[in-house]
């Protein structure tokens, strides 16, 4: 069965900002939870996103079982938005788009992202025990990260 996760967060910045940070690898792991072990192998020369673009990485996602997870840029539409998609990893389908929407406070961000558990009858049992809180708990710690790095007010 095929689920889907959407969040969106108003980001207090310009676009090329958003952008610059969101489609480079590299920042993954600081918006990903210290537990997760989340690890870019993929070194690339310049943090420019593109199509067939192929990234790797280690992840522990549950009781530091280490796990190797590649994924390939399947769409771009520079400062619109991009898709990243599993091709392999723990999932049977991870699908992950990305859009960024210029507004007057800055940049509202969407995340969508449908996603199946291997294994059918055992990966939805799987699902309902601990992966779709789990995969709550990273989104939720990357709304908070995000708030701190964006969206935080100055006071004098």
């Amino acid at each position: 069965m095929v689920h889907r996760l959407f969040r969106e967060q108003q980001l207090n910045c310009d676009i090329e900002t958003a952008w610059k940070f969101f489609s480079s690898a590299n920042n993954l792991s600081r918006i990903t939870p210290e537990d997760m072990k989340f690890v870019v192998l993929t070194k690339t020369e310049n943090d420019e996103i593109y199509e067939g673009m192929i990234i790797d990485y280690h992840i522990s996602p549950m009781l530091g079982i280490k796990m190797n997870w590649r994924t390939e840029i399947r769409q771009v539409a520079f400062q619109e938005s991009f898709t990243d998609f599993q091709a392999k990893g723990p999932y049977r389908l991870w699908n992950h788009f990305h859009e960024f929407i210029p507004n007057d406070q800055g940049v509202l961000m969407r995340d969508t992202v449908d996603y199946e558990l291997p294994l059918g009858f055992l990966g939805e049992i799987a699902h309902g025990l601990f992966v779709k809180q789990k995969l709550e708990h990273i989104f939720a710690y990357r709304y908070k990260i995000l708030e701190d790095m964006f969206n935080k007010k100055i006071t004098s």
